[in-house]
């Protein structure tokens, strides 16, 4: 269907391979925007009626990317001339982009362009597997960067998407065709499913919104040149206004980079000043949502680099897998993983790795993938991806490893069960150790130097003596030289080094990247601010060391939460594995004492409370009174417990029983006591058992009735 503003009288171009005498448009003047466009099935009438409402003179070039037939003769020039009075070219190859022009790719190629001049490819793929618009969408992202906009118009599958992504990551506008007016959806819902199109529009609204978004763009600031003064503090009212909304601080990336996909948002909703910005994020917790999406771009594709992922099979894996023990798992770790190509790649060459090795005995692959990302997170423990990815996938590989599940490949459960995805923050949760590899690629190039310097000691600390770390193309080690040596310097493939400064420097630890500067800290702590308030707090303190019992507090299985004072004459660490459970590191005498009274606690809902128990402590016994105090407030600590230590005297030795013989020692007058005592202490905890196992009998019988209703009904719906 056409557009009605559609001209109908005006003849079709004849196409030529040089511009006529005297052109429309695009003899002059250099392109303020290239545009592709891609289409596929039902293209041509989104065609018509975007360039239908497209001005003629909008400085802008329009570079079109159709599927074709390969046998058949181009006709799309002329069809698209004739609703629009630009004029219209069928791509040859080093074909120069000008202003106010059309450009059409040609039946059976693949088309790139590169400092503005259009080049024809012979197809490497074989048909039905060609991807022409992702194809040009990331060499146009490359070349153009902010001055590239994607649109993606009718099609079917998802060709263009994987481009998108791209041209997202250079800071380009991405537009996509509103799927309800689109002929087939199949395309524009691809790129919808990723999050990153700016503006879905039907197609013949899509021209309005480039002019509107071109025409504020060139009204802004120069990015590199504004970024001073009171910009930059309001740029950090952003940031505060993102931490308090997501938890995540974005100070630490580099403030260019932040403020340029500031100023795309501020472009996409017409705003000129970045407090007014500011003024929006208050007001609007959705584009506070939007801009942290736009902060979190991660453009990533299954071996990208691929030269760079067979330096690692072939020269880096190989040299650790020899002295590997059976037994021990090969631990990888991907900090922003993104979407979870890059961690699926790993897992497929180091399966190979593994197999071309022909290790004897049991060795496994354990990669551990996060990102702050949730959404990106949840798609890749799918592990589902667009059928676009034939791309970047060799058959072999998508024969072996992928299976094909209607309109996407899915990893198979051989390569999904070897990778875990989590959330995870980098610059503030702890890190995974003991690694054999760190695959950290094209993150740091996003981070500030001074957070770079933070985090390579880290990698250093978590990998493995010799382990590997798997930088992207543009990232180095800078000066820790001392802690990483080159095993592949092009493909920045690093070992673990074992010097000395290496070894003994200091690591800052997550927690530690935000702490303030060490010279301020150190000035404050000389100035004795010795006013009221901080000389009730220093007593308080000084009381507190000084008069307050040793303490725990415990959660209701046991679990400690905060050690208080030297509890060690209590508490022991106990063999084995690390555990930090009090019913684990109670010491004799305390053991079951300690046990009791914590279940009489949480039954009676009050305190508890035991005097004369002998701890034994250093060869000798200590009497202790102990304290079990069920926490009721504040509301955020209701239910917790607090165990107090007390050291007392030594009870005096009891006088003799009247039924005791003259001749009975005071030695065993106690002996006998304290044998009553643990007595009378196993009868409780005997009651307590049983009153514990009845309740769980009692349980057990309610989940069976349960269990036969459940049954009964499936008997019945069979």
């Amino acid at each position: 269907m056409k557009a009605k503003s559609e001209p109908k009288n005006r003849p079709a171009v004849a196409l030529t391979s040089t511009p006529p005498v005297k052109p429309r448009a695009g003899n002059a003047g250099n392109v303020s925007r290239y545009v592709g466009l891609g289409a596929s099935a039902g293209g041509l009438e989104a065609m018509e009626r975007f360039f239908a409402h497209l001005p003629v003179d909008t400085g802008m070039a329009f570079i079109v990317v159709q599927h074709l037939d390969p046998t058949q003769k181009g006709l799309l020039p002329e069809l698209v001339q004739r609703c629009t009075k630009m004029k219209v070219w069928q791509v040859k190859d080093a074909m120069k982009v000008r202003p106010d022009c059309v450009y059409v790719i040609p039946p059976n190629k693949d088309m790139a362009i590169l400092h503005g001049t259009l080049h024809l490819l012979v197809p490497a793929a074989p048909r039905g597997l060609r991807l022409p618009i992702d194809f040009f969408f990331r060499h146009l992202a490359d070349d153009q960067r902010e001055k590239a906009v994607g649109i993606i118009l009718s099609g079917m599958g998802a060709d263009g998407t994987q481009g998108l992504k791209a041209l997202k990551e250079k800071l380009g506008l991405v537009m996509v065709q509103d799927p309800r007016t689109a002929k087939y959806d199949g395309m524009p819902r691809s790129a919808i499913d990723l999050n990153i199109a700016d503006f879905i529009a039907p197609a013949e609204e899509l021209p309005a919104k480039l002019m509107a978004w071109v025409q504020h763009a060139a009204a802004l600031p120069n990015g590199e040149a504004s970024l001073a003064g009171k910009t930059l503090g309001t740029l950090e009212k952003v940031f505060i206004l993102l931490r308090s909304h997501t938890g995540y601080d974005f100070s630490l990336y580099k403030r260019n980079t932040i403020y340029r996909r500031i100023e795309r948002r501020m472009g996409l909703h017409q705003i000129d000043k970045i407090a007014q910005y500011v003024r929006y994020l208050q007001e609007n917790s959705q584009e506070l949502e939007l801009l942290f999406k736009e902060l979190l771009i991660g453009v990533t594709s299954f071996f990208r680099d691929p030269a760079a992922f067979d330096a690692l099979k072939e020269k880096a894996v190989p040299a650790l897998l020899p002295s590997r023990p059976a037994g021990h798992p090969f631990r990888v770790w991907v900090p922003g993983c993104a979407t979870g190509e890059e961690a699926y790649s790993l897992a497929i060459i180091l399966q190979e790795a593994f197999e071309q090795a022909k290790l004897k005995g049991n060795h496994r692959i354990q990669i551990f993938a996060t990102d702050i990302d949730k959404d990106a997170i949840e798609r890749a423990r799918q592990g589902a991806y667009a059928l676009n990815i034939a791309a970047d996938v060799s058959p072999e590989r998508l024969a072996r490893f992928f299976a094909k599940d209607g309109s996407h490949y899915r990893l198979n459960k051989e390569i999904r069960e070897l990778v875990v995805f989590a959330p995870q923050n980098l610059i503030m949760d702890p890190p995974f150790t003991k690694l054999d590899l760190l695959s950290c690629r094209n993150l740091l190039i996003y981070f500030t130097p001074e957070l770079q310097t933070k985090l390579l000691p880290l990698f250093q600390y978590a990998l493995n003596p010799h382990g590997i770390l798997f930088l992207g193309s543009s990232e180095t080690v800078g000066a820790h030289t001392d802690r990483f040596s080159p095993v592949d310097g092009k493909w920045r493939i690093y070992a673990r080094r074992e010097t000395v400064p290496a070894l003994t420097g200091m690591v800052d630890f997550p927690t530690d990247f935000f702490a303030r500067d060490p010279g301020i800290a150190a000035s404050a702590a000389r100035e004795p601010k010795m006013n009221g308030a901080n000389v009730q707090n220093l007593a308080d303190q000084l009381l507190i060391r000084l008069f307050a019992p040793p303490a725990v507090l415990i959660n209701d299985k046991g679990d400690i939460l905060y050690f208080h004072g030297r509890t060690g004459k209590y508490l022991e660490p106990a063999a084995g594995k690390a555990n930090l459970n009090v019913y684990a590191m109670a010491r004799a005498g305390l053991r079951y004492e300690l046990a009791a009274a914590i279940r009489r606690a949480i039954a009676r809902q009050g305190d508890v409370t035991l005097a004369g128990l002998k701890v034994k402590t250093n060869g000798d016994y200590q009497c202790v009174r102990l304290v079990v105090k069920l926490l009721l407030e504040p509301e955020v600590m209701r239910g917790l417990l607090l165990i107090v230590f007390e050291d007392v005297a030594d009870p005096p030795e009891a006088a003799p029983s009247p039924g005791l013989k003259p001749h009975s020692s005071p030695r065993l007058t106690g002996r006998i006591a304290e044998l009553e005592k643990e007595l009378q202490q196993a009868r409780e905890h005997l009651q307590t058992t049983l009153e514990e196992m009845q309740t769980s009998q009692e349980e057990l019988k309610a989940m069976n009735e349960e269990l036969q209703s459940t049954n009964e009904e499936l008997q019945s719906a069979n």
